[in-house]
């Protein structure tokens, strides 16, 4: 499976997304980035290698398609670990529910009793004169 190690590169995942709306030649898929022509064809030739882009000779051009082959490998390879991930990201979501229902209840409770919070604060010693003033 040589797929992961082609689309580690951002340019090449971004290539992809290129393709995936329609095919291209490589002076459309140059146009969408900051780096020379000959750069976007050596990132094609990795896909091309990988068996994720295919190029067909049109004329005088080379047009470049997305293949999804090894794209559904690469993800019915992954999914084995995405139970794991599933799982935790449950588990997570059910704990932010909880917190943010235990969040709720506090905010209710505080406002159906804000006597209560009052009746408990210890009340301000007043201010005498002789703090404030300041020896000369």
């Amino acid at each position: 499976m040589k797929a992961p190690a082609a689309l580690a590169d951002p340019v090449r995942r971004e290539i992809l997304v290129l393709l995936s709306t329609r095919p291209r030649n490589v002076s459309d898929i140059t146009g969408h980035f900051d780096v020379s022509r000959p750069a976007v064809s050596r990132h094609l030739r990795v896909l091309r290698e990988a068996g994720i882009v295919i190029a067909e000779d049109r004329g005088r051009e080379r047009i470049y398609r997305l293949e999804t082959a090894p794209l559904i490998e690469l993800r019915q390879w992954l999914e084995q670990f995405s139970n794991r991930w599933e799982h935790r990201l449950d588990a997570l979501e059910t704990e932010v529910h909880r917190t943010r229902r235990e969040r709720r209840r506090q905010g209710r409770s505080r406002a159906e009793a804000p006597e209560a919070t009052e009746a408990t604060e210890a009340p301000e010693a007043p201010e005498t004169t002789e703090a404030k003033e300041k020896p000369a």
